[in-house]
């Protein structure tokens, strides 16, 4: 087997083992996630996967940057031939978990809010996350005319990710998910246009 095909493989794997470790925490809550659980749900002992992961911080910063990135990657695609998305893209994209069943959204940015409360490398995350929306709702507000961006933009934020804890998959009103899309489009569209 060639290096090249040798990464691509061990790549692909740890992949698979990051996508069993969102798995846990969407479908079982963090405190599920552990080493052995998670050698368990990918089919491999204890050893081999310390092999891909040495310890329990590296498999939390893999996960991290892996989370990351795929909402980096689904982001930059919103839009693509290149132009800046507008707000209700932007809006859009956080409401309707644009990356997919992948990272299992809904479920897991409740996990992760807690996770961040005990596991500084999940706090980063999701401040780098939060961050990156933020600065996007922002410039788009500021470009609708707004005159507090920024307190705008935290408040759309709130909203629209508070959201996942009423109506994401499994939750009590998740039926009127659609209906609270509309309703938050709705009101973005009354407040800066249906251009934005």
């Amino acid at each position: 087997m060639s290096t090249a095909h040798q990464e691509i493989v061990i790549g692909d794997r740890k992949h698979q083992i990051l996508q069993q470790a969102i798995g846990i925490i969407a479908s079982k809550g963090y405190g599920k996630l552990t080493m052995r659980a998670l050698a368990r749900a990918s089919g491999m002992k204890l050893g081999a996967l310390q092999h891909h992961f040495r310890t329990w911080e590296d498999m939390l910063r893999a996960l991290a940057a892996h989370i990351s990135d795929t909402y980096q990657h689904s982001f930059e695609t919103l839009i693509p031939d290149g132009e800046a998305p507008g707000l209700r893209d932007i809006v859009q994209f956080i409401l309707e978990d644009v990356p997919g069943s992948a990272l299992q959204a809904d479920r897991l940015f409740p996990q992760l809010w807690a996770m961040a409360r005990v596991e500084p490398v999940m706090e980063t995350l999701l401040d780098d996350i939060y961050v990156g929306y933020l600065g996007k709702l922002e410039e788009r507000l500021l470009e609708a005319g707004s005159t507090a961006p920024r307190a705008e933009a935290l408040a759309l934020m709130s909203l629209v990710e508070g959201s996942a804890l009423f109506v994401g998959q499994d939750c009590r009103w998740a039926d009127d998910a659609d209906a609270v899309c509309e309703a938050v489009y709705a009101f973005i569209d009354a407040r800066y246009g249906k251009e934005n």
